[in-house]
């Protein structure tokens, strides 16, 4: 969540200088960033999110889920970044809270998700983004991670799905679930970090503040979480 904790009111709300402009402000950072929305974005105006864009030339977000191929090495890479709160059943049905959850039509993007990764048998790697994990350790009900199991994981295992990268959870997290061999990984959080305990599967876990990093080429996928100081803490390698 980029709004935690309400999300925004419009592309003018004083939020986007307080919880991104401000924040994020290092010339380093001055890069395009590639968003999707969290449950905190949806206690909001999420298409105000989307249209952001508009007015931040770093902010590329051109609907609510979208697809980018990018080069590795001599090899291409394709990156989907889905909208997972609509697929979870508890904030599809809380119009209260989550006004926009409940109007999405969650068919159209699992079709649109099958359609991706389908249409690309030339892409080395597939890295699939989205707010909410499939398996992490976390004190959330258990019904948000069997909502998007039941939809999202018999494709990402049809379709040799490499990562699935998330965040929600506020801990560094990797887990490996018996018998898939996707990496199902959680990023952690730059502040509000959260205490974790590994559970079946899991290979690493850190409740360290910190981000991570993704490098690939022909040959290896490659992650690494980085803990606020600098230090790798761990690394998810991958080779074809």
């Amino acid at each position: 969540d980029v709004h935690h904790f309400e999300g925004v009111r419009s592309t003018t709300d004083p939020l986007w200088l307080t919880n991104y402009e401000l924040i994020y402000s290092h010339p380093d950072l001055m890069i395009p960033w590639y968003p999707v929305l969290g449950n905190h974005e949806y206690r909001g105006n999420t298409q105000a999110v989307i249209d952001y864009s508009q007015v931040s030339a770093r902010w590329r977000m051109p609907a609510r889920y979208y697809a980018r191929t990018v080069e590795a090495g001599d090899a291409e890479a394709l990156l989907l970044f889905i909208d997972t709160a609509p697929l979870i059943t508890r904030y599809a049905e809380n119009s209260e809270k989550y006004p926009d959850a409940g109007r999405q039509d969650t068919q159209a993007q699992l079709r649109w998700i099958e359609q991706q990764l389908s249409s690309h048998p030339e892409a080395r790697w597939k890295i699939v983004f989205g707010h909410h994990p499939l398996y992490a350790d976390t004190d959330k009900k258990e019904s948000e991670r069997t909502d998007l199991q039941r939809q999202l994981e018999p494709l990402f295992n049809k379709y040799g799905v490499d990562f699935y990268i998330c965040g929600h959870i506020h801990n560094f997290q990797h887990v490996r679930v018996p018998g898939s061999n996707i990496d199902y990984i959680t990023n952690t959080s730059g502040s509000l970090s959260r205490k974790v305990n590994p559970i079946e599967g899991t290979v690493f876990c850190s409740p360290e503040p910190g981000f991570s990093i993704v490098s690939a080429d022909k040959k290896t996928l490659e992650l690494r979480m980085i803990d606020k100081q600098g230090n790798v803490l761990h690394t998810v390698t991958r080779s074809k």
